[in-house]
């Protein structure tokens, strides 16, 4: 069993929904379960899960609300924080906002939606897709139309309806990496990683079986492909759409499934691979007689000539009392915001191996006044299209399906900016 009971709260403690499924957990302990929470809170010492005698309380906030789960038992706690999270965005999916006046407005449709979310404590239909299908916004509906079930909630494959026609079979994919980086003031690389998903778009008619195949090289290795082993990537922490074959993926790395319809990520990984800096940034700071400030930045594109980036915002901080600012740049525009004490220079095309130069000049008050212990640090954004910084790459779409159509695969790769930080002290 995942969970015993599940709550919805508000921020004084008051339930507004409720579902007992063990009838373990009353009021008194959700009001000793709020002033432990308070107290933790106060103490800093607040944590996701909370004991409180034999019960276990996860819970998570969204807006106004407490979203609480408890169970008795030493149950899995990540799938219940994951049921907890895909109560909140299937909730929003038709609420548009979840907080407690929505929550108040739709009791019934949020106890239906609960009922069908989970029975006796175990997770069922929560795809928001498949649920409205049969649970709309006018519940009354439900006890005057002809009331069926959708074979999707009964079917083995419940991401998907049976039935879907398209004149033009289709599948987009979209591979799409962030690059996570932190380097220091001295230029060494302090941290580096490659966040990925795989991303796809489908128009397909019918109940098709997809199967995947990327340069993987666990694969190459089972089947002793020696050629194919330079041009490999080495995925790690892979997280999958509930529709693949994990049975299928453990014996020889085939990603097949049978698709929901429309977007979905079919799957997400990392890499933590050392990653040289794609925009290099350098920054030299003059100040003149405590009466004007010079900035130098240097941006300079360390990845293939035949790539562009695109939508390149370097940050650079500025001091706070800093005011009349002068540019001049070799490519793109620079701005100054003031509440926020950051230069901000954006190129909208900058292609691979070029280096470009911006000089801002600054006044500065002429009181004289202590320097502010470091700086923060230069942050960059940017996106890549046509290119991955892993090289990952799909080797083969597979479209079966009994009618025998022809469908047409389409690939996309983007390599963008996660969270990419330079220091400068």
């Amino acid at each position: 069993m995942a969970a015993s009971a599940l709550f919805i709260l508000d921020l004084k403690g008051k339930p507004l929904i409720s579902r007992n499924y063990k009838g373990d957990v009353g009021l008194g302990e959700i009001e000793q379960f709020l002033g432990l929470l308070v107290r933790r809170e106060e103490e800093g010492a607040l944590a996701p899960l909370l004991p409180l005698g034999p019960v276990h309380f996860l819970w998570i906030k969204h807006a106004n609300l407490y979203l609480v789960a408890t169970t008795k038992k030493n149950g899995n706690a990540a799938l219940v924080y994951a049921f907890l999270y895909k109560v909140v965005e299937v909730f929003c999916e038709y609420f548009k906002e979840l907080e407690e006046e929505s929550i108040r407005d739709n009791f019934v449709i949020v106890y239906e939606l609960l009922d069908e979310l989970m029975d006796f404590g175990f997770p069922q239909t929560t795809d928001s897709r498949i649920l409205q299908e049969y649970i709309t916004q006018e519940g009354r509906k439900l006890e005057t139309g002809k009331w069926r079930v959708p074979s999707t909630v009964t079917n083995a494959v419940s991401w998907r309806s049976e039935g879907i026609k398209y004149k033009k079979n289709e599948v987009f994919i979209d591979v799409i990496e962030s690059v996570n980086l932190l380097v220091s003031a001295t230029g060494s690389v302090l941290l580096s990683e490659v966040v990925g998903s795989i991303k796809l778009k489908v128009f397909l008619s019918g109940m098709p079986e997809l199967r995947l195949g990327l340069n993987d090289r666990v694969l190459f290795e089972l089947t002793g492909r020696e050629w194919g082993r330079n041009k490999s990537v080495e995925l790690e922490d892979v997280k999958f759409h509930q529709c693949v074959r994990l049975s299928r993926f453990d014996n020889d790395r085939t990603i097949s499934f049978i698709p929901p319809d429309g977007d979905f990520e079919l799957m997400a990984y990392r890499l933590h691979t050392p990653v040289k800096p794609l925009i290099w940034i350098e920054s030299v700071i003059e100040k003149f007689s405590h009466s004007r400030l010079e900035i130098m930045v240097k941006a300079k594109g360390q990845f293939k000539k035949q790539s562009v980036a695109t939508a390149v915002e370097i940050a650079v901080p500025v001091p706070s009392d800093a005011d009349s600012p002068k540019f001049k740049s070799s490519a793109g525009a620079a701005r100054y915001l003031p509440e926020k004490n950051l230069l901000i220079w954006s190129i909208k095309s900058f292609p691979g191996g070029r280096e470009h130069v911006l000089r801002a000049h600054f006044g500065l008050p002429s009181v004289d006044r202590e320097e502010d212990e470091g700086r923060p640090p230069i942050r960059v954004r940017f996106e890549i299209p046509y290119f991955t910084v892993s090289g990952i790459q799909v080797r083969y779409m597979k479209i079966i399906e009994k009618s025998g159509y022809q469908a047409l695969p389409w690939v996309r790769y983007i390599t963008q900016s996660g969270d990419y930080q330079l220091r400068t002290s």
